[in-house]
């Protein structure tokens, strides 16, 4: 089983927030017609690839972040514990699963969906919501990889920058 640490428990919680907030904004639009969600479907698709895009660009950017991180963090003076490493592994991990869900969501949103007539039109709803879903699942995933980016920036700074010696992720001579 692995280990979850308290910083990624707070990166897990802020992301589980932003999840409940937006699909708290998708339970208030109401049920929705068919011919509604087709609709909203069309005006939302353009929306969605760039939000997939975006997700995509930020989490590559990120694992460019995180090689940066190990090139401050292995030349720091201070001898850093094997969990500093492990949560950049972490971070590393769940980035990358986010990129390929992120691929994946905008080759399935570019699917002409809207236009084909073999699709019946109680469908789209599922569509809509399955769509809203994916996209805020997704943003919320982001979210939790930046906020567990932000603790190790932060860590690294007190550490590095700083030079905090009695730093949990520091190890001590009389370790």
């Amino acid at each position: 089983m692995v280990k979850i640490s308290r910083y990624s428990k707070r990166a897990i919680t802020g992301g589980v927030i932003s999840l409940f907030v937006m699909l708290l904004g998708t339970f208030l639009l109401g049920e929705l017609s068919g011919y509604e969600a087709k609709v909203l479907i069309k005006n939302s698709i353009a929306g969605i690839n760039t939000l997939c895009n975006t997700i995509a660009l930020a989490s590559a950017t990120i694992l460019a972040l995180l090689l940066t991180a190990l090139g401050i963090s292995s030349g720091a003076q201070s001898k850093l514990k094997k969990d500093h490493y492990k949560h950049i592994l972490q971070i590393a991990k769940v980035d990358t699963a986010i990129f390929i869900a992120a691929i994946i969501s905008f080759l399935l949103f570019n699917l002409p969906v809207t236009e084909s007539e073999n699709v019946p039109n109680d469908w789209f709803s599922i569509v809509y919501y399955v769509s809203l879903g994916i996209s805020s699942v997704l943003s919320a995933a982001l979210i939790i990889v930046v906020i567990m980016l932000y603790n190790t920036v932060v860590n690294i700074i007190k550490i590095v920058g700083l030079g905090v010696t009695d730093h949990p992720l520091t190890e001590n001579d009389n370790e």
